[in-house]
């Protein structure tokens, strides 16, 4: 069974990219079939796997494309196995599995997010309906790094997810973001008439500072995603330049220092979220404060 899991937070800029790129190539590392969907106009999640669609021939295989035809017309557009981008070059050195990417472009992209807007909202999940079924029992794991903001691609995202994560930064207007973004996650079954519910599992810290370099605001901030509902993650990914210098490589930082600390703490992540993907959210481990129980430190 092919499982679907959307990164996602209404505010811009926060990681999101970083963070679907870099799970689904520790996913990948590990020996999954893993598929990342840049529904981003600004086409990062692509970049940061190595894959710019430059060329006339190029842009002819965007997911913009492919996604405005599907809605425009109806059975003509072109298979979305022909249009995926095979990146099992990145793992190749470990007992891996296969890694892909349907990869974004800015014209077209904009033009299927333009192409939504006029549409009802029963047509929201026509990437799950129409598109990813392509890929089922093909792909263990497709990741979806959704655009940010309240807009009709990031409710394609949501709607085509049976998971979502969400995260903040260590600045207070993060925090809204995520809390929006969960809402907006709750209110798709409705939404979707059943069709589609995907499950909240909670945001994680991104470029948080060491514990010992907390400020109040950093503790407010921990505070607010405990008491929001927001089910913190007791991994946090830590602010590290060697994760945004790996962007402009075309190798996320977990593929390149998988034994250094940035690498370290997607892995743990990696396993806290598939935790939840198995688990109620009474189960769930969750940050604490400082001094608040076991579960204090982090690593």
């Amino acid at each position: 069974m092919t499982r679907i899991l959307a990164i996602a937070t209404q505010k811009g800029g926060v990681g999101k990219t970083s963070t679907a790129v870099n799970l689904g190539c520790r996913l990948a590392m590990d020996g999954a079939n893993v598929l990342i969907v840049d529904l981003e106009p600004q086409a990062q999640a692509g970049s940061a796997l190595g894959v710019n669609l430059v060329s006339e021939d190029d842009i002819r295989r965007s997911l913009g494309l492919a996604l405005t035809d599907s809605l425009t017309k109806a059975g003509s557009r072109e298979s979305l196995s022909k249009i995926a981008f095979d990146r099992d070059e990145l793992v190749s050195e470990y007992e891996g599995g296969r890694l892909a990417v349907l990869a974004s472009e800015e014209s077209t992209m904009t033009a299927a997010q333009n192409a939504f807007v006029t549409r009802p909202y029963s047509d929201t999940p026509i990437l799950r309906r129409r598109l990813l079924h392509e890929f089922a029992g093909e792909f263990d794991y497709i990741l979806i790094d959704t655009p940010p903001a309240v807009s009709s691609l990031n409710a394609v995202g949501l709607a085509a997810a049976d998971a979502v994560i969400s995260l903040v930064n260590p600045e207070y207007p993060t925090i809204k973001g995520a809390m929006i973004l969960k809402e907006a996650v709750q209110a798709v079954e409705n939404l979707t008439a059943g069709e589609c519910k995907p499950r909240f599992l909670g945001a994680f810290m991104n470029r948080s500072n060491p514990e010992s370099a907390w400020t109040v605001e950093d503790l407010n901030i921990l505070e607010m995603m405990i008491t929001g509902g927001l089910y913190p993650y007791v991994t946090d990914i830590r602010r590290d330049r060697r994760i945004s210098r790996a962007y402009f490589d075309g190798r996320p930082a977990v593929l390149q220092h998988p034994n250094q600390s940035c690498g370290k703490q997607y892995t743990d992540l990696l396993q806290e979220v598939l935790d939840r993907m198995d688990t109620p959210e009474a189960a769930w481990p969750i940050a604490q404060l400082p001094g608040d129980g076991e579960d204090d430190s982090d690593d």
